[in-house]
């Protein structure tokens, strides 16, 4: 790369004079070098799903989560450094702690990727810090239900807290994806990770954006797929495949991020490892046609 030497990525508070910041650059690289993370959105709610890679024979099945939940209706999964992740997750519940502290209410995972927006890109700032070597995927499902505020007296406006409008719909499945540079988005479907292009290719041609009436437990389905291409395409090591979900109040999660249960896991990953097994025995058919001829 051109930086070496030059000294614009020895401290992150140094632009390049095009405009560069190496530091952010090089936490991308390390992002890159962590397992496949995807967020799903569909019309009932989201999906998270994180490729863990099994680093030792010796660790415990099931251990060291890479999905957190970060308050009861939004869970964040994260791909890149596990340290720098772990703090990140810390952060985000105090977030959430403190608005529920301040306004009595849960906090809406729009406002949640705001803040830890600001958060991230506040350690590209300074040169006593470096940035966070992750990128963090953020799914949540906003009520769409008239919630009490805690310590409530009296009665609010007759067209509900905040006056809502009763004739629109309130709250719904959301999805953000924040980058080493504080930069974040809201998507449809979102990945990152070693993975990434694969994966995104996979997410691309299931049209999420077209409105696609994917229901929860099929995104559960592709979601497995998608992770076990991606694994396939980068072949890397073994891997364990996590998973969670959020539905809204009337749905199989009540509202709440909660792991997928584990038979429903297990029924996904055995489809998507005989659509891999199928794609595959095509193409050593086709292969051998070709040969023939």
């Amino acid at each position: 790369m051109t930086s070496i030497g030059t000294g614009y990525d020895l401290a992150n508070s140094i632009f390049s004079p095009d405009g560069r910041n190496f530091q952010v650059e090089y936490a991308v690289k390390a992002v890159e070098n962590g397992g496949t993370s995807i967020g799903i959105r569909c019309k009932e709610g989201v999906v998270l799903a994180v490729e863990k890679v099994v680093a030792s024979k010796l660790l415990k099945p099931g251990a060291n989560k890479r999905i957190a939940t970060v308050d009861r209706h939004i869970g964040v999964v994260y791909s890149g450094m596990v340290p720098d992740g772990r703090h990140f997750v810390d952060r985000a519940r105090d977030e959430a702690r403190s608005w529920r502290d301040t306004f009595k209410t849960p906090i809406p995972t729009a406002d949640l990727a705001s803040r830890m927006g600001g958060y991230m890109q506040a350690y590209t700032l300074y040169q006593s810090v470096r940035p966070f070597g992750i990128t963090a995927i953020v799914g949540g499902f906003d009520s769409e239900l008239e919630a009490p505020v805690d310590g409530e007296v009296g009665r609010g406006p007759s067209v509900g807290a905040g006056g809502k409008n009763p004739d629109k719909k309130h709250g719904g499945p959301f999805l953000y994806m924040i980058e080493p540079s504080g930069l974040y988005w809201g998507y449809y479907g979102a990945a990152t990770g070693k993975g990434r292009q694969a994966a995104k290719a996979e997410l691309e041609k299931l049209d999420l954006k077209g409105g696609a009436d994917m229901s929860l437990l099929e995104a559960v389905k592709e979601a497995a797929r998608i992770i076990h291409v991606a694994h396939d395409d980068s072949n890397d090591k073994e891997f364990e495949l996590e998973m969670s979900w959020i539905s809204g109040a009337d749905g199989p999660t009540k509202g709440r991020h909660v792991e997928v249960p584990k038979e429903i896991r297990e029924e996904a990953e055995r489809l998507a490892k005989e659509l891999l097994q199928d794609s595959s025995d095509e193409d050593n058919d086709k292969s051998s046609d070709k040969m023939e001829e």
